[in-house]
């Protein structure tokens, strides 16, 4: 049976109460009965109710006096306020003080039937809105960043002591390792977790646009602004701003940033008059920011503005005992995405996975595992489902590598050899067909071969 929904009648005539609670109970209401204020707050204390149907005018504790306490007592429901001696200044009255709606007496049941469907449906809304908070808070909290490793313990701990503050956050690192991810579990465990969290990638959007992008325009103010528009700044006001790929922001952009970060307010192309902004700057990048310093493409007084709490995110090459974590967990994501049941693979291809380099880092192996899981012969994963992707290598050619070889040069050389054997093998010496395996050219595998041939010679 469908549970019912529980209302509240607080009215001090007897007559409508009964009235309403005949009426509301063929619509599936379970309804609870007060006769003024007071009583009414002693079954919300006692009772889970949803909505409350209230009269205004009554002895002991009236309406305005029930929505005051309510608030005080931090009672979390539904009020629709009732009076036969309505006017439009008290229905505003309610209204500020936390009623939903406002009914005048009369009223048919028509009336009170549709204001508590109304009712309901903004309920509905607002549970959606705070589970769908509560799932954005959790996915970007500390669980959602997977390891144990030393190196992101220290991350959680850096986390933990920065996030309350204002201060701005240099996230660096390869791309791939989770660097965003990293901003936004700043955000969401910060006072600015119910204000916007806005990404931008700096490196994506064109030179031309990018000023537009982030500080906004005035309609009218270059060809194709044809309207007003809010820049990225502004919309992140009161929350925080991920400009991603920082060291890819042009010269002449880096002096408007600084501008910025340092009066808190920007400017829209084409106005004349500044608007504030309280804006929390995240930056991220995978280049050496004190490098491009040193080379005069970034400018030294933005880097030490950005460089307040400096966060390093390491390789994942560099924690590998996070990799039996990381990989348990994309299984269990892609599982629930792609309705699989697969299983945890085993030791071998634990061991293989640990002995690959991962250049593309956690995004490269989120995407090995997906990839394997879908294309997977059996209900686990095994050295097969990964050959397109880690190049069917044993673990003791991974060892070997990783052993004996330090030159990122030499390992691609033996890698990109063991995948070229294993392609032609694969189709029983096919060129064509190797080549669509390995996703290169035809003519491009022709010439490797001749240049892998020309190197076992020189060998002997």
């Amino acid at each position: 049976m469908p549970i019912k929904k529980r209302l509240l009648v607080i009215d001090d005539e007897e007559n409508m109460r009964h009235f309403l609670k005949s009426l509301l109970e063929k619509e599936g209401y379970k309804v609870f009965l007060a006769k003024n204020g007071r009583a009414g707050i002693e079954i919300l204390e006692n009772d889970k109710i949803s909505t409350v149907l209230c009269d205004i005018r009554m002895p002991e504790m009236d309406g305005i006096e029930f929505l005051k306490e309510i608030s005080n007592r931090n009672i979390d429901t539904t009020v629709i306020t009732m009076s036969a001696y309505g006017t439009i200044d008290l229905a505003i009255e309610t209204m500020k003080l936390g009623a939903y709606d406002y009914i005048s007496k009369p009223f048919k049941p028509d009336e009170i039937l549709l204001t508590l469907i109304k009712a309901a449906e903004r309920e509905s809304l607002k549970n959606e809105n705070i589970s769908l908070r509560k799932e954005v808070e959790q996915k970007y909290s500390f669980s959602n960043i997977i390891g144990k490793s030393p190196e992101i313990i220290n991350i959680f701990d850096i986390i933990k002591k920065i996030s309350g503050f204002k201060s701005s956050v240099l996230l660096t690192g390869e791309s791939g390792t989770g660097k965003e991810l990293v901003a936004k579990a700043i955000h969401y465990n910060s006072s600015r977790k119910d204000n916007p969290f806005v990404a931008v990638n700096c490196g994506a959007i064109p030179e031309t646009l990018l000023e537009s992008e982030l500080f906004g325009h005035k309609k009218g103010s270059f060809t194709g602004a044809v309207n007003d528009r809010k820049g990225i700044f502004e919309e992140a006001d009161g929350g925080t701003l991920l400009l991603d790929e920082i060291g890819d922001i042009p010269l002449n952009l880096q002096v408007k940033l600084l501008r910025v970060l340092q009066e808190g307010e920007t400017r829209r192309i084409g106005h004349d008059t500044p608007t504030p902004v309280d804006v929390r700057i995240i930056a991220a990048t995978a280049k050496d920011l004190a490098q491009e310093v040193s080379n005069s493409t970034f400018r030294e007084d933005l880097y030490y503005r950005l460089n307040v709490l400096p966060i390093h995110i390491p390789p994942l090459r560099e924690r590998k005992d996070d990799i039996h974590l990381l990989v348990k967990h994309f299984i269990k994501k892609y599982n629930k995405a792609h309705s699989l049941s697969i299983k945890p693979p085993g030791p071998s291809v634990l061991k293989a996975l640990m002995g690959h380099s991962w250049p593309g880092n956690i995004r490269e192996l989120e995407n090995i595992i997906e990839r394997s899981m879908i294309l997977a012969s059996g209900d686990s994963l095994d050295i097969k489902d990964m050959q397109n992707t880690l190049a069917t290598l044993k673990t003791s050619d991974l060892n070997l590598i990783t052993e004996e070889i330090f030159s990122i040069k030499k390992i691609s050389r033996i890698i990109e050899e063991k995948l070229i054997f294993k392609a032609l093998q694969k189709t029983g010496g096919n060129k064509s067909r190797a080549a669509k395996l390995l996703e290169i050219s035809y003519p491009s595998l022709l010439s490797k071969i001749d240049d892998y041939k020309t190197g076992d010679s020189e060998k002997q």
